[in-house]
């Protein structure tokens, strides 16, 4: 958070489980022996990071302690507190084995504006960034812990089956929803999973603005939110445009 605020930014998004980290593996047979350590929202944990960001907006994902249940939560706060969350609602398998599934997209206000939050495979599901776009949310930040293929191996990630997937997931819902999209990823290896990185900012008209590529690093971009979506939806508003009564 350090270097992003030496860069001036608001708002940061960081990768899924960057508090505590992920599962090392996917056996969804059985649980794993490693799972990250449970938390509490109210714990000193996310007290410490909130006391860290001060006045930039962040974004983080963690393991969350809520009675006997645990949660694949992603969370968005500063030094005033938290704003908001979203417990991850489309669990893989491997998740099922360790985290109870939300049931809900709500966005919600922020100093930087309304923002919606989605974890890593909620974004598979074009419905919700759409819930999120519906209730007025005009930047979604997904955070993922999204692996390379464990089935299909390729010497370069960018190359990755899951690499086009999480590239054309992440242009397509900015693009069809004509919001700002944060996508954010963790790299390198933890236990037997390789993951992808390639967190990038995208446009509301689907175009990357700044990426990371495979390597760590900060993708970092300025954008007038509320202008760009005016542009991307002046001549085509695709919220507008529905027909909800055909789709059923």
């Amino acid at each position: 958070m350090l270097d992003a605020r030496e860069r001036g930014a608001a708002m940061v998004v960081l990768p899924h489980a960057a508090l505590g980290g992920y599962l090392s593996t996917f056996r969804p047979t059985e649980p794993p022996t490693d799972s990250p350590p449970a938390l509490d929202p109210d714990g000193p944990e996310l007290q410490r990071v909130a006391k860290a960001a001060g006045d930039m907006v962040v974004c983080l994902g963690y393991c969350e302690r809520d009675g006997e249940r645990r949660y694949n939560t992603a969370v968005c706060l500063s030094g005033d507190g938290i704003h908001g969350f979203h417990r991850k609602v489309h669990l893989p398998p491997a998740d099922q084995v360790v985290y109870a599934a939300g049931d809900r997209f709500e966005p919600f206000d922020t100093p930087v504006g309304r923002i919606g939050l989605l974890v890593d495979f909620d974004k598979t599901f074009p419905e919700a960034a759409r819930s999120l776009a519906l209730k007025g949310a005009t930047v979604v930040a997904c955070l993922s812990a999204w692996p390379a293929s464990v089935s299909v191996k390729s010497t370069r990630l960018d190359q990755d089956p899951q690499s086009r997937l999480f590239n054309l997931y992440d242009q397509a819902r900015a693009a069809e929803n004509q919001i700002v999209w944060v996508s954010a990823n963790q790299t390198g290896q933890f236990g037997q999973l390789r993951f992808l990185g390639q967190s990038k900012i995208v446009g509301p008209g689907g175009q990357v603005l700044a990426s990371t590529g495979t390597k760590p690093g900060i993708a970092t971009t300025t954008v007038d939110v509320a202008a760009a979506i005016e542009r991307a939806r002046r001549n085509f508003h695709h919220l507008d445009e529905r027909r909800p009564g055909s789709y059923a």
